[in-house]
């Protein structure tokens, strides 16, 4: 059970390593990008791909879509980022129970934002636990964790990535051992849970009163959605790289500086607490760039008050 691009290294690992997948869940067909087309989710396109069985419930809390599903006769359900809670009826269904790869070390970072929140909170470790579910969201008894350093280049989209990927290759060292009963799950410390909400699309406008730090990390945790940007002469301007520089002037917070060559960014903004150094941005409407090019391209933009 799986929609989007991180859970398809699981499904391919399971592929790879001989399991009997009977069926494969995913969330129906959606609109997505500029055009709004009706799209399927990458899960489902290389499950058709593959010759599999693809179920697409609107819910699962129907009786007889548990009906349904069990007639599969599953030993084991696997969970990667499907995006739908699984109701009582259906975690009763496998014999090996119900198994989830959640992308941080829990009880750290429930919900549904796990791979953002390290990078805001500026952890130096995230990882991916293989778990049980219960029908509270993300409190199942954990049955194995690995960590994962997080770099100063690291986004939401390139974590993201290499999570699934060690993710994926946890799962398949973990199930054989769970399944020969080699696995004492281990119950969650609920005393120790943190929680992570959606991100919404004004989650990344700026806020110049904010410390570099702390933008910078969002322009990471935010990339590749919502994304960071603020407005300038009508437009709006994408941030999509920037780094935390001291600022040992000081100054008004929002104030576009230019910087001299030798310095990480051309162009900077100052904040709170130190400058913003812009690296690369996307104006309204076009690609990204540098910002050097960008603030070469207008001229005023250096000095102006954001």
């Amino acid at each position: 059970m799986g929609s989007p691009a991180f859970a398809l290294p699981a499904l391919q690992s399971l592929m790879s390593n001989q399991y009997d997948i009977r069926a494969v869940y995913t969330q129906p067909d959606k609109p997505a990008g500029r055009g709004r087309q009706v799209m399927a989710c990458p899960v489902k396109r290389f499950a058709l791909s593959q010759g599999m069985r693809v179920i697409e419930p609107e819910s699962l809390k129907e009786h007889q879509a548990a009906e349904v599903l069990a007639a599969f006769k599953p030993d084991i359900i696997i969970v990667a980022a499907y995006g739908r809670i699984l109701p009582a009826e259906v975690l009763e269904i496998p014999r090996y129970q119900c198994v989830n790869i959640h992308p941080s070390l829990l009880p750290r970072y429930r919900g549904p934002s796990p791979v953002a929140a390290p990078i805001l909170n500026g952890d130096p470790v995230t990882g991916v636990t293989i778990m049980l579910i219960e029908r509270k969201v993300d409190s199942g008894p954990v049955l194995s964790q690995e960590e994962m350093a997080i770099s100063d280049e690291d986004t939401t989209g390139s974590l993201l990535q290499r999570l699934a990927v060690m993710g994926a290759r946890k799962l398949v060292e973990t199930i054989p051992r769970w399944v020969e009963g080699k696995i004492t799950p281990m119950r969650q410390d609920d005393s120790r849970a943190s929680y992570t909400r959606m991100e919404a699309k004004e989650d990344g406008l700026f806020d110049w009163n904010l410390a570099a730090i702390v933008l910078w990390r969002r322009v990471r945790a935010y990339h590749p959605w919502p994304g960071c940007y603020f407005d300038w002469k009508g437009g709006r301007l994408r941030v999509m790289k920037a780094i935390a520089l001291p600022d040992p002037e000081g100054g008004e917070a929002g104030r576009v500086v230019a910087l001299p060559r030798t310095a990480p960014a051309r162009v900077a903004v100052r904040t709170a607490d130190g400058l913003l150094g812009l690296i690369s941005v996307q104006p309204e409407g076009k690609r990204e760039m540098t910002a050097a090019d960008f603030s070469a391209g207008h001229r005023d933009f250096a000095g102006s008050l954001l």
